[in-house]
């Protein structure tokens, strides 16, 4: 029986999210240069994306560049923002044929202007799709956008915080919380993403370097993720 067959569907994970790991160690151990590992993280991408729409997934987010990444060398952090953009470009249609959505989350204001120009353009193109949500998580980190809530709230005099009016003000307003969240390279941490939105979320790390993760590594989580006794705090019954 193939992996996919084993799915159950009536217990998909309506929100995936996924730390895309691994590209700069992926190049080292071939001797190349750093961006070579990014460059072959699109392939990954691509196939994460379709996959994840062709299983039934509703909402995916990918963390492609967090705050923190704008303190990497300018060369690396150039490199990245042309292959941003040169993605964008070429992945549109992709979407477009796959009924897919676009969005992003993040400090965007901080992107390049031109990045931003084609990111937006793609996400007004998209705008109608219905199959799955793909959420670019760029320029993002999780305190910030915590942070960024807060500041908002204080600027609209918000007399009291709750949960959900507090949810209103993240830019994930809207978006379910993941259910599932997938970690490639081996390093089992968070690294400050979707901080208020994974309280609950099942972690499913993998060692697969991002370049090298495919539909299977996708369904392996997925089938990991369907075997677990999601109580939220409860007992059983």
């Amino acid at each position: 029986m193939a992996l996919t067959e084993q799915i159950t569907k009536e217990n998909l994970p309506k929100h995936i999210a996924i730390t895309m790991d691994g590209n700069g160690r992926w190049a080292e151990q071939k001797g190349k240069f750093r961006v070579f590992g990014h460059q072959n993280g699109v392939k990954a991408v691509r196939e994460t994306v379709e996959s994840a729409a062709e299983i039934g997934i509703k909402f995916l987010t990918l963390y492609a560049f967090s705050t923190e990444n704008w303190d990497r060398s300018k060369k690396e952090v150039n490199a990245l923002m042309t292959l941003l953009i040169s993605t964008i470009n070429k992945e549109t249609k992709t979407l477009m044929d796959n009924n897919i959505r676009l969005d992003a989350i993040g400090d965007l204001d901080q992107l390049p202007e031109k990045c931003k120009k084609e990111l937006n353009q793609a996400i007004e193109k998209t705008k109608s799709n219905k199959r799955m949500t793909l959420i670019l998580a760029l320029s993002y980190s999780g305190r910030w956008e915590i942070i960024n809530a807060v500041n908002k709230m204080i600027l609209e005099e918000a007399k009291q915080v709750t949960e959900e009016g507090f949810q209103q003000y993240l830019n994930t307003k809207g978006v379910p919380d993941p259910e599932l969240l997938i970690r490639t390279s081996g390093e089992k941490r968070i690294s400050n993403f979707l901080l208020w939105q994974i309280a609950y979320t099942e972690l499913y790390f993998t060692d697969t370097l991002w370049p090298d993760f495919r539909k299977e590594d996708l369904v392996a989580a997925i089938l990991d993720y369907q075997k677990r006794d999601r109580r939220f705090g409860k007992t059983i019954a």
